[in-house]
């Protein structure tokens, strides 16, 4: 997806923050990411340190935060996306921060799966509207300057750390929801668990944030 050739014809890089994977994880990481940034720490290392140690190794002056399960639906439409909001030009120029819709590969979508994915990303979107940051954490683009002044992702945060970064940058700047970068994401989470539970640990994590500055979660249960 993200070759050498297109990093090297749009000037990117790609950077994998792993977070202790015991699997053939950081061998394949090597092999075709340009830094691989590995927690070699004892501790459980949270979503949030990772992604702020992968963008401490970035030069660029956008950074694009992706799940290791998720991937663009259109890697043109999201390049040419990306490349407008680089230059400040195109219709999210004075934008500070992008959500992206999300969904799942079109032959493993069930009628559930396509309400949620309506309903929830319709959601985002009134929100951006609305001048609320909010974005789901399988795909966040950032300005670094903006990323940097708001000190990143708040790494005490087991869970609700996407929620949370998006709505400080509200604060300080725009976040809209950018339809050119649809993202496709695996439904293994939903599977396992289920919608409600799912939404509910997402809604419960995302209240404790914005009342008291912290996860109700101790922990976020990684699903392989």
């Amino acid at each position: 997806m993200f070759s050498r050739e297109w990093r090297r014809v749009h000037d990117a890089e790609l950077i994998v923050s792993d977070g202790g994977s015991t699997d053939a994880t950081l061998a394949i990481a090597e092999h075709h990411a340009d830094v691989v940034v590995q927690h070699t720490e004892s501790r459980r290392q949270t979503i949030a340190e990772g992604r702020n140690k992968g963008a401490q190794q970035a030069c660029g002056n956008v950074l694009v935060f992706l799940n290791g399960d998720t991937v663009p639906k259109d890697i043109e439409t999201f390049t040419r996306c990306l490349e407008q909001f680089a230059l400040r030009t195109g219709p999210y120029a004075k934008a500070s921060a992008l959500a992206c819709p999300v969904s799942f590969d079109p032959d493993e979508q069930q009628l559930r799966d396509r309400i949620f994915h309506v309903v929830y990303n319709s959601y985002v979107r009134l929100l951006s509207w609305l001048r609320v940051g909010a974005g789901r954490g399988e795909c966040q683009v950032v300005r670094k300057e903006m990323f940097d002044r708001v000190r990143g992702y708040r790494e005490e945060l087991v869970a609700g750390e996407d929620f949370d970064l998006f709505a400080r940058i509200g604060l300080r700047g725009r976040v809209l929801f950018a339809h050119e970068l649809h993202v496709i994401e695996s439904p293994r989470r939903f599977r396992k668990f289920g919608y409600l539970r799912v939404l509910g640990s997402w809604t419960i994590n995302a209240l404790s944030v914005m009342f008291t500055g912290r996860s109700s979660s101790d922990e976020w249960e990684p699903v392989r």
